[in-house]
C-alpha cells in the first residue's frame, strides 16, 4: 500500500500494476472479467467508456499486444490514475486517456468509430436503489441518464460490424438487449454465477453492430466453489491471465 488514500494493487498475476485511490470506485472482479472478455484481433482500436484507474483497460491491453486502446473517463482523478498507470506498466504507446462524459456526443471526441467497444456501466439508475451510496463512489455506481445513455455512446462509437462487450448486473440483462437490439445483433450471452447452483449475479453481453446471427446462450462461468479454494480453477486462470473468455 502507498501512502495516503492510494492503494497499489496486482492484476494478472502479479503482470499489472494498478495505482487507484483507496476510498472511490476500485477495479475488481468486474474489471477482470471484461478484459478477459474483449477479443480484439491485430491492429484492432478499442475504447473503453468509464474505465476509471485502467483496471479493465490496461488488463485488455496486456492480453491484447496487438491491439490499441483509448479510456474515456469523466471523473479526473481516476483518469489521472489511468494515465499513470499506463506509464508504469510501459503501455503509454498503445494506451491513452481522455477526459470526457458518455453523456457527451460521441462525435464530441473527433475520432473515427472503433473496431471494439468495452463497459462496466454504472449498475443503477435511481439513486433510491443505493443506501446513501459515498460521494466517492457515486459516480461509478450511478448511470447518469440511465444505461440508454451508456448503450447509445457504445453504438455511437463502434464501426458497423464492430463489437460491444458490457458486464452488468444479470437482471438488466433484458434491458441491453433491447437498448441495443435496434443498431446491434449477433448477441452472445455468457452468465456470470456466484456458484454452480445458484442464479446469475453478473451477465456479459456480446453484441456486433448491425448483426444479424441468431442469438447464442453460452456456457456459464462459475466464479466460486461452495468449498476449498476461493475460486474455481477456471475463474482463478482468469483472473491469473493464463486463460481468456472466449466468445464461440
Amino acid at each position: 500500500m502507498l501512502k495516503g488514500s492510494v492503494t497499489e494493487d496486482r492484476l494478472l498475476g502479479g503482470r499489472i500494476v494498478l495505482r487507484q485511490g483507496q476510498d472511490g470506485y476500485r477495479a475488481g472482479m468486474d474489471a477482470a472479467l471484461l478484459a478477459a472478455a474483449c477479443d480484439a484481433g491485430e491492429g484492432a482500436r478499442v475504447l473503453e467508456a468509464g474505465c476509471g484507474a485502467g483496471g479493465a483497460l490496461l488488463a485488455a491491453a496486456a492480453r491484447r499486444p496487438g491491439a490499441s486502446f483509448l479510456g474515456v473517463e469523466r471523473d479526473s482523478a481516476a483518469a489521472g490514475f489511468a494515465r499513470q498507470n499506463a506509464q508504469l506498466n510501459d503501455l503509454q504507446d498503445r494506451v491513452e486517456v481522455v477526459e470526457s462524459d458518455v453523456r457527451e456526443p460521441f462525435g464530441a471526441l473527433g475520432l473515427a468509430p472503433f473496431d471494439a467497444v468495452i463497459s462496466n456501466p454504472p449498475f443503477f439508475d435511481d439513486p433510491g436503489a443505493l443506501r446513501a451510496p459515498a460521494a466517492a463512489k457515486r459516480g461509478a455506481w450511478m448511470a447518469d441518464g440511465g444505461l440508454g445513455v451508456w448503450t447509445g455512446f457504445l453504438l455511437k462509437a463502434v464501426r458497423e460490424g464492430g463489437s460491444i462487450t458490457i458486464i452488468h448486473r444479470a437482471d438488466r440483462l433484458a434491458d441491453i438487449l433491447a437498448l441495443l437490439a435496434p443498431k446491434a445483433g449477433s448477441f452472445q450471452i455468457r452468465p456470470v454465477l456466484p456458484h454452480a447452483d445458484a442464479p446469475a449475479k453478473r451477465v456479459l453481453v456480446r453484441a456486433l453492430k448491425t448483426g444479424k446471427a441468431p442469438l447464442q446462450l453460452l456456457p456459464a462461468l462459475v466464479l466460486h466453489p461452495r468449498e476449498g479454494a476461493k475460486h474455481t480453477p477456471e475463474a482463478e486462470a482468469i483472473f491469473r491471465g493464463e486463460a481468456a473468455l472466449p466468445w464461440l
